[in-house]
């Protein structure tokens, strides 16, 4: 398993390379610009192909690049919908550019519309955006925390997507620990994350799992309440390991998305924390 973390990408996207191995990281995860501003960042060309030296150099393993929150594919706003389309767009370009593997999002919300409505608007967005997609960088679909008409809370909902999509071969998976917790799916419990994983390679596939989120969780089980905690702070605590150590999630990206002490993100000690739950639960 590739522990690592969400970094700052500020000051040239080459720096979360450095960042990542000040921290001990593994992996590694940026947002390509503001994740709450819809204005691209203006990339220097030269620093993605510094990003992709400094990782060879570093021997990180795993790369993934996270959309803006703001994006919401299945809205029925049109301005809304532009904008989202546009971003994930821009950001996919990014993540092809620095050579990263996956492109994580969140489906968005229907806001009321319905599921079916809301498929209507995120098929045609991601057929667009997997017209970008390489057989190195693909696009992930995030499980989401189940609040209000968000789609994806389920493994039902995605293999929806998935299945509209004639199963495209560069769209996959990326499964949040803290996601599944809140949403209903008790990751604590070695049966029941095996059942969620036997659910996801009938209905979509273990091969299309290329990343995993790393979280705690701060709110109660099957509250639908998307709130982070760091490593052995929340609800998961120690079992949060069961999930670490199941058999079919070892070999992926881990990424760990937590607040940190200072809420500056993951630090040294919580990558620490995480790969040494890792090898108590392994053993």
């Amino acid at each position: 398993m590739q522990i690592g973390a969400h970094v700052s990408s500020s000051g040239g996207i080459d720096k979360a390379i450095d960042r990542a191995v000040e921290i001990g990281a593994e992996s590694v995860q940026v947002f390509t610009q503001s994740p709450r501003a819809w204005r691209p960042t203006n990339h220097d060309p030269a620093s993605f192909a510094r990003f992709r030296e400094k990782r060879v150099e570093a021997g990180i393993d795993g790369v993934l690049c996270h959309a803006v929150y703001l994006c919401n594919f299945a809205t029925p706003d049109p301005m809304l919908y532009e904008r989202s389309v546009a971003s994930l767009r821009n950001t996919t370009e990014v993540a092809r550019g620095i050579g990263a593997d996956g492109v994580v999002f969140h489906v968005g919300s229907h806001l009321g519309s319905g599921f079916e409505a809301g498929l209507e608007h995120v098929v045609p967005a991601l057929e667009q955006v997997l017209e970008l997609c390489t057989d190195e960088t693909w696009l992930l679909m995030e499980n989401s925390a189940g609040a209000g008409g968000t789609i994806g809370r389920s493994i039902e909902e995605l293999a929806t997507i998935w299945e509209r999509l004639g199963g495209h071969p560069r769209l996959g998976i990326c499964l949040d620990s803290c996601h599944l917790w809140v949403s209903g799916v008790d990751v604590t419990d070695p049966a029941a994350l095996d059942v969620c994983l036997d659910e996801l390679d009938s209905a979509i596939g273990l091969e299309r799992l290329r990343a995993l989120h790393v979280n705690d969780a701060a709110a109660p089980f099957a509250s639908n309440r998307d709130r982070h905690a760091n490593i052995l702070e929340g609800e998961l605590g120690e079992r949060l390991g069961v999930f670490l150590a199941n058999p079919r999630l070892q070999g992926l990206p881990a990424v760990l998305e937590t607040a940190g002490p200072e809420n500056r993100g993951p630090d040294a000690n919580e990558i620490q924390k995480t790969k040494d739950l890792h090898v108590r639960w392994l053993s």
